[in-house]
């Protein structure tokens, strides 16, 4: 009697476990949309859905799921870098502004004391 032929029934084993592996990536990138506080990497997508990185790198339109939501993931966390940065950039030119006008202030007094000494001597000088 010949072997059992099997063949037909492992592939339809390896396509149900590719499958499965397929949507639980998708998922995982669902909810790294939604919770944009997490970083979306083929690292992280792969550990969330319980999938080796080389089979998610296989799946290129995953891969590129992944890669536009860094690309976002990125723009916000610069836009919010650079609207710190200006808010701590402002908040330095002000105290300078402020330290600034205070020395103007003092200069501005010293020249109304040295005009006035100037002045007086001019006045005390017999012409």
């Amino acid at each position: 009697m010949p072997p059992a032929d099997n063949t037909r029934y492992l592939l339809e084993a390896t396509q149900r476990r590719s499958d499965d592996a397929r949507r639980r990536a998708e998922a995982a990138i669902t909810s790294a949309a939604r919770h944009k506080d997490r970083a979306a990497t083929v690292a992280g997508i792969a550990k969330t859905a319980g999938v080796s990185r080389s089979w998610l790198y296989t799946q290129t339109d995953l891969v590129d799921a992944i890669d536009t939501l860094r690309q976002r993931d990125t723009a916000c966390h610069t836009n919010r870098a650079s609207a710190e940065s200006l808010r701590t950039r402002l908040e330095a030119a002000d105290k300078r502004n402020k330290q600034l006008r205070h020395q103007i202030a003092q200069l501005t007094e010293q020249l109304e004391v040295a005009y006035g000494e100037i002045r007086a001597l001019r006045n005390a000088q017999p012409h």
